[in-house]
């Protein structure tokens, strides 16, 4: 199977919200190249506009093989969501890969130019506006594609399905990581705790990652985008019918209830 028939087959399982028993073509990408290639093109064939980026963490086990810290992938406009007073609903694939992520996501605020140079992360202050309370929806359509490894998982967006955006954070936090608590939570037990200090090197190196990576491939961050940063009290799988919540510092609390996603329009 070439890439852009795995591209076309992940794209097309995600737009009707159907599973995939396996990888396409049983092959997953040797190396992150060609993961990310395939990633380009599906960025380019959906339909929708990319409205950020979400960043995670390469696990220990999977970096002689991925010579990567971290990974990437596309955000889309159409699965931002603003979290409410009320919960939101936030679809994913039933028989797919589903988890939630309490997350500090930062807001792009003027675009970064292609030949950019950041000696440190703190450079990236001024081309920030805004830092917020998050969860990040990972989802895929392959229930196994984390377990594939970072390959799999870039191939297929990253494995985002969605970014809940919750209330503003000090910005300060950016600077001091450790002040910035927080918790999950799955119907009403609490998943795991933590905070922006498990981002390593804080949500500002998980930026200037990001921007590294995009440079590479002629991408670059936009004004009004947001970067989810990663993990900050674990990776909490979920189903339809789930109810989870995350909690930031004293009394920020964003919650949703999970759905079944049906083919999109």
């Amino acid at each position: 199977m070439t890439p852009q028939d795995i591209s076309a087959t992940f794209r097309q399982a995600r737009s009707a919200g159907r599973a995939l028993q396996a990888y396409p073509g049983g092959t997953v990408p040797a190396d992150l190249g060609s993961a990310y290639a395939i990633q380009d093109m599906s960025i380019d064939a959906w339909p929708d506009k990319v409205a950020g980026w979400k960043v995670a963490m390469v696990q220990p086990a999977w970096r002689e093989t991925y010579p990567a810290e971290r990974v990437v992938g596309p955000v889309f406009g159409q699965a931002v969501w603003r979290a409410g007073r009320e919960e939101l609903d936030i679809p994913v694939i039933e028989g797919g890969y589903a988890a939630v992520e309490a997350e500090f996501a930062v807001r792009i605020a003027r675009t970064i130019a292609l030949d950019a140079v950041f000696q440190d992360p703190s450079d990236l202050l001024p081309h920030i506006d805004g830092v917020h309370a998050a969860i990040e929806l990972a989802g895929s359509p392959l229930a196994s594609l984390s377990a594939l490894g970072p390959g799999a998982v870039v191939s297929d967006f990253g494995n985002n399905a969605g970014l809940v955006i919750g209330p503003s954070m000090p910005l300060d936090l950016l600077s001091d990581p450790s002040s910035a608590l927080s918790e999950s939570f799955v119907n009403g037990a609490s998943a795991g705790s933590g905070g922006a200090v498990k981002v390593p090197g804080g949500p500002l190196a998980a930026v200037m990652f990001l921007v590294a990576v995009l440079k590479k491939r002629g991408r670059t961050l936009n004004a009004g985008e947001w970067v989810s940063t990663g993990a900050t009290t674990g990776i909490h799988a979920v189903k339809p019918g789930d109810r989870v919540a995350a909690v930031f510092g004293e009394g920020v609390r964003i919650a949703a209830r999970i759905t079944a996603a049906g083919p999109q329009a």
